[in-house]
């Protein structure tokens, strides 16, 4: 197991709930986000968005590589993650957080008890209760994942790609997160993200 993972609470029940689908959190009706920013803003607004898409996409290519090796996906890894921060894990609990149907899971978690990654215990009090660890080898592939992930987002906060304007939306945090987000992704894929905004941004015109 990598000493430098630190194992963080990120429980996704930690987190606001998201609204269903079809319904909005109040923010629609008025067209303003939190420090006055409009929802409907063409501008900065879309940028964070499409940054944050691009960021995500290399946040998780690189675990994605290495899972491929097992052929394992994005399930697996989401799986792997919460059972190797939160051991003993009941079933239910984990449904909960992923917030997907035992049938999808039951699929995944097969295949991780079978490669030797996952193994279950009976419960102490509840014997028809399922308690779900990882073994040695699962710690450290978790390990594995959780390390390249940090050391992205360590990367992308210590050096931020800072080459926008310095302007209003330094005042809402806007250039900051900007700066943040083009840091996850890849340098050399940098200048082809900075050149399909700039083209949505043209075409606003």
């Amino acid at each position: 197991m990598s000493p430098d993972v630190t194992r963080q609470s990120t429980l996704a029940t930690s987190l606001p709930p998201i609204p269903p689908s079809g319904e909005d959190d109040g923010l629609a009706d008025s067209g303003l986000a939190p420090e006055g920013v409009r929802v409907s803003d063409n501008g900065i607004t879309n940028d964070l968005v499409e940054l944050l898409f691009f960021a995500y996409r290399d946040f998780v290519g690189d675990p994605d590589r290495m899972l491929a090796e097992y052929g394992f996906g994005r399930a697996h890894h989401r799986v792997l993650h919460f059972v190797y921060h939160y051991p003993g894990l009941t079933i239910a609990e984990l449904l909960d957080i992923l917030r997907i149907t035992k049938q999808s899971l039951n699929r995944v978690l097969k295949d991780l008890i079978e490669q030797g990654h996952i193994v279950q215990k009976t419960g102490r009090s509840d014997r028809r209760q399922r308690l779900l660890y990882c073994s040695e080898t699962g710690a450290t592939l978790t390990a594995e994942l959780t390390r390249v992930q940090v050391r992205r987002v360590a990367r992308a906060i210590a050096d931020p790609v800072g080459d926008g304007p310095k302007d209003a939306r330094d005042k809402s945090g806007f250039a900051a997160a900007q700066g943040f987000l083009m840091a996850m992704i890849e340098p050399e894929e940098r200048a082809a993200v900075t050149s399909l905004m700039a083209r949505r941004a043209r075409s606003r015109r």
